[in-house]
């Protein structure tokens, strides 16, 4: 199983926001996945990250990789 930490897009049209999520790289991308890690909010002035940085390093280091 490949896991990836990816954004997955929530909220209404033309507000979005996305929830930064640990999930298998064949789920589509508001389907499954297997944690949550963060939250990113572009429409706030300014951007409003969240990330909870102990478990995205965990997960790095055993092999998810980043999407784009």
């Amino acid at each position: 199983m490949a896991v990836r930490i990816r954004l997955s897009r929530h909220g209404r049209k033309k507000a979005p926001f996305y929830r930064l999520v640990v999930a298998d790289s064949r789920s589509p991308r508001d389907g499954r996945f297997i944690e949550l890690l963060g939250t990113y909010d572009p429409m706030a002035d300014p951007a409003k990250i969240t990330v909870n940085e102990e478990r995205a390093v965990y997960w790095l280091t055993v092999g998810a990789t980043a999407s784009e």
